[in-house]
């Protein structure tokens, strides 16, 4: 990925290349973008996007890498990858034998936001020991290459590898689908722990279920159906001046309360009394205390992991000042996480009372 400008006259606007879609620009090219999110102001940075390099176009017509399976299916932007389970990928014959995740821990988030958090408890917790996967959904961004804080983890060690999965490309591997997905990260990766939730970006309408933050729910049923133990991350805030994410926020209620079919680990920080009380209420009115097993872990030592490491975070354009309780959450979840791994290196069954 590469930024570039280009000249609209007497102006110029920023855009963003894939090189892997559309190939090198240099100085003097004329290209075709994509001006949609300036024009609507949308969150990707007033960024226009290229999709088109004028008298390029010979050699981008066919395949460029090896593999089948299609990204980006039935639009002009289509390409081939090779899918990590597909048949032409050395890891096949592992993946075509693999149906559990044998008590792998997986964090399961609704935000991008969450997981610099989380993955700087695990790796905190840890003492840098763990091996930790971030599988990337196609909730939100599809390119991986658009994340900057993934950029910046994995600089900074604290992200091992990648997996794209669905449309979302871009990953160390490719993935049809977050099952094989999950299943790559503990069989071809090695994953100690792995992360799953989408990229950059999150669509939302203000209606119970017109929001992309509903996979949380998918991913906690898709963790748990492969034998897997899910953490999930509230999203939590007492910054948000909007009521229905003020708390925990309508979007976890629903896709934990309503979505997942299975139960999961609900991972809380600790907080002051009358912010515990308030969050402890919102969830047993909507089921989700009930229906899950709410864990409490501190991880803020994780958090100021971050600020030694100068890795800025913000959500919804709040730093970690600002929405404390919300980069807590996800960083709870890392700690126990890591303590669900070494439960499960102990042999100790899930559930036993000797775990979180």
């Amino acid at each position: 990925m590469t930024e570039i400008l280009v000249a609209r006259g007497p102006r110029l606007a920023r855009a963003i290349n894939y090189e892997a879609l559309t190939g090198t620009v240099a100085l003097g090219d004329t290209v075709v973008v994509n001006k949609t999110a300036r024009i609507l102001s949308l969150g990707t940075g007033g960024y226009d996007f290229v999709i088109h390099i004028v008298g390029k176009e010979e050699g981008r017509e066919g395949p460029r890498e090896p593999g089948h399976i299609m990204k980006l299916r039935y639009t002009p932007c289509q390409f081939s990858c090779l899918a990590v389970e597909e048949e032409d990928s050395p890891h096949h014959a592992v993946l075509a034998g693999a149906e559990s995740l044998h008590n792998l821990p997986v964090i399961c988030g609704s935000l991008h936001s969450m997981l610099p958090a989380a993955a700087a408890a695990v790796k905190w917790r840890s003492r840098h020991r763990a091996r930790l996967v971030y599988i990337m959904t196609d909730g939100a961004a599809l390119p991986l290459a658009w994340s900057q804080l993934v950029a910046r983890l994995r600089a900074s060690g604290l992200l091992d590898h990648t997996i794209t999965v669905g449309h979302a490309f871009g990953g160390d591997l490719e993935a049809v689908n977050l099952y094989s997905g999950l299943l790559a990260a503990r069989h071809v990766l090695k994953a100690d722990v792995a992360i799953a939730c989408m990229g950059p970006g999150i669509v939302g309408t203000g209606t119970k279920y017109g929001f992309s933050g509903l996979e949380l729910g998918e991913i906690v049923n898709a963790v748990s159906i492969l034998q897997g133990l899910p953490v999930a991350v509230p999203r939590i805030s007492f910054a948000d001046k909007r009521p229905r994410h003020r708390g925990v926020s309508h979007h976890t209620l629903t896709a934990l309360g309503r979505v997942a079919l299975r139960p999961a680990i609900l991972a809380l920080p600790y907080l002051p009394r009358e912010e515990y009380w308030q969050i402890r209420e919102q969830l047993a009115a909507e089921g989700v205390w009930q229906k899950h097993r709410v864990v409490m872990a501190d991880g803020r030592k994780g958090l100021a992991c971050l600020s030694d490491l100068g890795i800025k975070v913000t959500t919804m354009g709040r730093g970690m000042e600002e929405e404390s309780s919300f980069f807590a959450a996800a960083a709870a979840a890392g700690v126990i996480a890591w303590e669900l791994h070494l439960a499960r290196a102990r042999g100790v069954p899930p559930g036993s009372g000797n775990d979180p």
